[in-house]
């Protein structure tokens, strides 16, 4: 089953000027220099021999996969499938296994350049600003930006709740994984999470998008809604999808901080 709420008022990750089209933004995306004072901009995508995977590279992406339209996401045994919505439309899905969770969303990006390195510094930036800490390193997915970030606490008094942002380019595409749970802070508990982010097909589809765009999710059309609090009835028949499923809800979401 699937629960969904929305986002409240959010603005779109990248807006664009007046009178430029999708396609002219991606295009002269391309075309915009390097910057001299950090190498990480304008690279190309780094080679992706483990995955995430493009749907053209990918024989029968739904076996084993729950098939979201932009995302066909890893199906593993005692999962939980969270959708999150902005607006009308399904931007991003979260898997949930025990007591850590993966947030998964696809972005348009250039034909030929990469963006993690521009977003990870966009992530770090905000999350210093509000009082967070960042450790940039590389891991076990490549680069990524380990997060101390600043929360409230439900009696009130401030906290503080550790995540792993995590990304990957690919061709006209870019996976952006928010890792929080456990997994963020055992490296023990984050194998399977890692292995679904590699594991996920992205379907950026042939239409222009501008670079940033969120790669639009769908139900599947057998899926079912469950309200936000609704718990699956445990007696309930198994997910039809390969990997056991359990139930499909919606839960916090966790983002950069702009």
């Amino acid at each position: 089953m699937f629960g969904r709420r929305r986002k409240g008022q959010e603005e779109p990750v990248d807006k664009l000027a007046d009178g430029v089209t999708a396609e002219d933004a991606e295009e002269s995306a391309d075309e915009q220099p390097e910057d001299a004072e950090d190498s990480r901009y304008a690279l190309p995508p780094a080679p992706r021999p483990d995955g995430p995977w493009d749907i053209s590279e990918v024989e029968d992406a739904t076996r084993g996969r729950v098939d979201l339209g932009g995302l066909i996401v890893p199906g593993v045994e005692g999962m939980e499938l969270r959708v999150e919505v902005a607006g009308e439309s399904i931007v991003a899905a979260t898997v949930v296994l025990r007591d850590s969770a993966i947030q998964l969303q696809g972005f348009a990006a250039p034909k030929n350049e990469g963006i993690w390195g521009e977003v990870r510094a966009e992530i770090a930036s905000g999350i210093t600003k509000q009082g967070g800490i960042i450790d940039e390193q590389e891991g076990t997915l490549g680069w990524e930006l380990r997060a101390q970030v600043p929360v409230k606490l439900p009696d009130g008094k401030s906290g503080v709740q550790v995540v792993r942002f995590v990304g990957c380019d690919g061709p006209r595409w870019f996976l952006r994984g928010v890792i929080s749970g456990q997994a963020a802070v055992q490296p023990q508990a984050a194998g399977v999470l890692e292995k679904i982010f590699r594991e996920t097909v992205i379907v950026r589809g042939d239409g222009p998008m501008a670079p940033r765009d969120p790669i639009v999710l769908q139900l599947p059309t057998d899926a079912q809604m469950v309200p936000d609090g609704v718990q699956q009835d445990e007696a309930s028949e198994g997910s039809r999808f390969a990997g056991g499923i359990d139930s499909l809800a919606r839960g916090p979401e966790i983002t950069e901080v702009r």
